[in-house]
């Protein structure tokens, strides 16, 4: 599975985005989700997960700014966040988790920038 990850901007606080993340190759129902973002010198965070059943789950930092969607037929994810902060300038990068036999196996995407202006 490869990932590309889009929608990302400079945007000023309380703007919106919509960040897309176009799979190739077929994503299973039963593949877990997820949005992360990263800064330099930090740890890569998850911002948001949704599982095959649509239940999602939110980073407090982003509760109530954020959603998280997808689209199995179009092997699409999306992520809607609103009420920007310049906290949430970040890389931002798709997640697929997929359970084998020998354990879970993540494909990330290359990543797209949010700069939130102040």
């Amino acid at each position: 599975v490869q990932l590309q990850a889009s929608g990302g901007g400079l945007v000023q606080t309380g703007g919106s985005l919509r960040l897309s993340c176009a799979a190739s190759g077929t994503i299973y129902s039963t593949d877990a989700m997820g949005w992360y973002r990263q800064v330099p010198g930090k740890q890569r965070e998850v911002v948001a997960t949704i599982l095959s059943g649509g239940t999602a789950r939110y980073a407090d930092s982003v509760k109530g700014r954020a959603t998280i969607s997808r689209d199995n037929s179009k092997s699409m994810l999306y992520l809607q966040m609103n009420s920007l902060r310049p906290e949430d300038t970040a890389v931002y990068y798709c997640n697929v988790g997929r359970t084998f036999v020998s354990g879970r196996y993540d494909y990330w995407g290359q990543g797209t920038q949010v700069t939130v202006s102040s």
